[in-house]
């Protein structure tokens, strides 16, 4: 308990406040003792972490970092939310994805508040739409159409519904998810916009509850695009609809009152939060630009990007801070996908635990009771306006090149997104970037989760991408060998010394390892271990006297191979090195061909 002083003063205010300055000489003199020559003015750059898009995430941020003023919930510019309640009045619509329709009912007997249908090619028949939605209060729950270039047929499909079972035309609440430029993005095709120019006029003129089109901008980040990219894919998209709706003879506000964005919420919650807020900031400016600002209704989906296929259950954790960061956000709609989506069709316990991610944070969390929980935090709030000129900058490239469609079609955006993947992949390779339960932290004996197979998704455009493919074929070649052989390739740890110069060491090379399917083996020696290769593992001090020595020993005895784990030095006898930041992913599939695993 704090003990105030008599006059209500804070004992703090007999104290001056720290600067910036003296901060920064602090830090620099522990940079120095560490070995590192910077400049107290150096020092904040020093601890600096670059992102994507050209953003650097900086150690301190104080209320000298500057951003515009964000203005208030539910107005202009919409960073803090596109209503003034926020999500206040009872959490955001917890909207759950199915591919199949078995588990409607059960989702929203048990806390989903409206569901999105993949209906079409890889989904729901668009004839059993009926059947799917049997029991179905639709003047409660809201429905999201995803029908690809099914989706007129789709429409009216759920129109007809509406009408068939005496739904009101005013209680109408959902979207009929027309997205040509997603879908081309997805598949590489295209379908007419005519019809969806008539939807929306439909939907303008007697549905105000109902949206005509979405602007989803997972293919974007399913393609390996960063935040910034993901956004100016989905500005570009945007105005090219809003170009067609007018051109059909829609009313501009009417024309902005018809979309509806979709982005991915990832586990880097800081860059989720930041991305959202910005999203709102950037559709603001557009429509101020067509003469009105107005607030973008945003629906959040877990990124299927992230999600890993080996020991799945941490994607339980992914999910998570994803779903904290979009509701902390400010999203209007959530999906978790179940920590199986990965795998194929996920079972009950999957859906109970996604849909009851969003309920115990909103419930129990009461995550959803303050309005723009981020707000005046100066690190979002600067990371909010970086990441909005990011994503206005690739906006206006797109703009420049001829838009949206153009650029899909010259293979531009597609050369842009996979040149950020190249990136991000050396990072995942070097586990700069580490994926819990894949490249750190890997568990070889771990029993496999089986599902049933999944509709097929829509292909044929972007790439899909997942952080860990790379390391899954490593996986999936180990794997095939244990079923060949009985065993899984080896590498013997030669630990030597005490136990506190090699035992981080050996950790760190048993994880290593382990991430391609590698078994390490510590007991015995190198002749009964059954490994080809081996690493030496011990500190750097015994590495001088005996590391030449012990790797000689090893070859007489058969190894094939000499790590060393540690920093490259010269040490006879040693073929290679392993060490944090080296290239995992070369250094294990090198391994693995030398050991034969095909």
């Amino acid at each position: 308990m704090t003990v105030l002083p008599e006059d209500g003063l804070s004992l703090a205010a007999e104290f001056p406040d720290a600067t910036l300055e003296q901060w920064q000489r602090l830090v620099a003199g522990v940079l120095r003792k560490s070995g590192r020559d910077v400049s107290d003015a150096a020092a904040e750059e020093a601890l600096s972490t670059a992102l994507e898009d050209g953003l650097h995430l900086r150690p301190l941020y104080s209320a000298h970092d500057g951003a515009p003023d964000p203005g208030l919930p539910g107005f202009a510019p919409f960073v803090r939310g596109g209503r003034a309640e926020g999500n206040s009045v009872g959490g955001w619509d917890v909207r759950q994805q199915h591919t199949t329709g078995g588990a409607v009912l059960a989702d929203l007997e048990n806390g989903v508040t409206s569901l999105w249908l993949l209906l079409g090619d890889g989904g729901i028949p668009v004839a059993s739409l009926g059947p799917v939605l049997d029991g179905v209060y639709l003047d409660l729950a809201p429905v999201v159409l995803d029908a690809g270039s099914d989706v007129d047929s789709a429409a009216r499909e759920l129109l007809r519904l509406y009408e068939e079972r005496g739904v009101a035309k005013e209680a109408a609440r959902g979207n009929l998810g027309a997205d040509p430029l997603g879908h081309e993005a997805r598949t590489g095709r295209t379908y007419d916009f005519a019809p969806v120019a008539g939807l929306a006029r439909e939907c303008a003129e007697a549905y105000p509850g109902l949206r005509a089109l979405t602007v989803d901008a997972l293919p974007y980040h399913e393609a390996g695009g960063s935040a910034a990219q993901e956004l100016g894919c989905s500005m570009a998209t945007a105005v090219a609809y809003l170009r067609e709706l007018t051109e059909a003879g829609l009313p501009v506000e009417l024309a902005c009152a018809q979309l509806e964005f979709r982005y991915a919420a990832t586990a880097d919650q800081f860059l989720t939060v930041a991305k959202l807020r910005a999203a709102r900031r950037l559709w603001a400016r557009v429509t101020e630009v067509c003469g009105t600002p107005v607030g973008q209704v945003q629906h959040a989906v877990t990124s299927p990007v992230m999600m890993a296929r080996r020991d799945p259950w941490v994607n339980m954790l992914r999910t998570t801070v994803a779903t904290l960061a979009a509701g902390v956000g400010g999203a209007d709609a959530v999906t978790v996908l179940p920590f199986d989506h990965s795998l194929g069709l996920p079972d009950a316990f999957a859906r109970r635990i996604a849909r009851n991610t969003s309920t115990i944070l909103i419930e129990e969390s009461h995550l959803s009771r303050v309005v723009d929980p981020a707000g005046g935090s100066w690190y979002v709030e600067r990371l909010t306006d970086e990441l909005a000129h990011a994503g206005w900058e690739f906006f206006q490239e797109i703009e420049r090149t001829g838009g949206q469609a153009a650029g899909l079609r010259s293979g531009r955006i597609g050369q842009d997104l996979a040149h950020t993947w190249e990136l991000r992949s050396a990072k995942l390779a070097k586990r700069r970037e580490p994926v819990t339960g894949v490249s750190e932290f890997p568990d070889l004996a771990e029993r496999p989760v089986e599902r049933a197979p999944a509709p097929v998704p829509r292909s044929g455009g972007l790439p899909r991408v997942r952080r860990d493919e790379s390391y899954e074929r490593l996986r999936a070649r180990s794997d095939a060998h244990f079923a060949a052989t009985g065993s899984r390739p080896r590498v013997y740890l030669a630990a030597f010394g005490p136990a506190a110069a090699h035992t981080a060491r050996v950790g760190f090379a048993a994880n290593l390892f382990q991430a391609g399917g590698i078994e390490p083996v510590t007991d015995g020696s190198f002749a009964d271990s059954g490994a080809t290769e081996a690493v030496l593992c011990s500190s750097d001090a015994l590495y001088e006297d005996q590391a030449a020595t012990l790797a000689q020993e090893l070859r007489d005895v058969g190894a094939s191979h000499v790590f060393l784990a540690g920093r490259p030095g010269q040490y006879p006898g040693v073929d290679a090195y392993v060490f944090a930041g080296c290239d995992a992913v070369a250094v294990l599939s090198a391994a693995l061909d030398r050991m034969g695993v095909s």
